[in-house]
């Protein structure tokens, strides 16, 4: 069975970590210079499930904020993970002009206008930094010859339709974009 997976392992979590706490530098420095401080808690919405990469970053961004004290409110990371995180996406554009309101996400901004009709485009979003680069991996069983993504897709070729099975996150996200590319 074929797998793509998102991980953060050893020196990943150091990079991240290092991303965070460059990020929250950067907040302390750019709030000070733009004169601009919370005035109420600061809504951190993760278009997607709990405990996934983009949810483990924004707490991990979470905790440096707190532990530094960088802001005087609180930063609350909320999970809206609904329709392939249209549900996230679309609470910040509604939010439009509201700076207590950040979103942390992948690459689902743009997958999920594609794979479920939102009303929603990655241009209504202000980009503010890229902290990680999130790679995908295709993995086989161990058991299986093939050792390159050509040799696996040729495997899947000869097979034929609806002999292979492919694994992922979840439906409507990127996993399953690029599986249907692959058939």
């Amino acid at each position: 069975m074929l797998k793509t997976g998102k991980f953060l392992r050893g020196k990943s979590i150091v990079r991240a970590a290092t991303t965070a706490l460059a990020m929250a530098a950067a907040l302390a420095t750019g709030a000070a210079m733009a004169a601009w401080e919370p005035t109420k808690p600061v809504e951190f919405v993760i278009p997607a499930g709990t405990g996934g990469g983009a949810d483990q970053m924004a707490r991990l961004i979470q905790a440096i904020i707190g532990k530094h004290n960088l802001m005087k409110q609180s930063m609350v990371v909320v999970n809206k993970s609904g329709g392939a995180g249209a549900e996230g996406f679309l609470a910040v554009k509604e939010a439009k002009g509201d700076p207590h309101k950040i979103i942390i996400t992948l690459s689902n901004l743009f997958t999920t206008p594609m794979a479920t009709g939102v009303p929603f485009n990655w241009k209504d979003m202000t980009p503010v930094q890229m902290m990680a680069l999130d790679q995908f991996v295709l993995w086989v069983n161990a058991d299986k010859p093939y050792k390159t993504a050509a040799e696996y897709i040729a495997a899947v070729k000869a097979a034929g339709p609806n002999k292979m099975k492919m694994g992922g996150t979840g439906s409507k996200q990127e996993d399953q974009i690029i599986t249907v590319g692959l058939e």
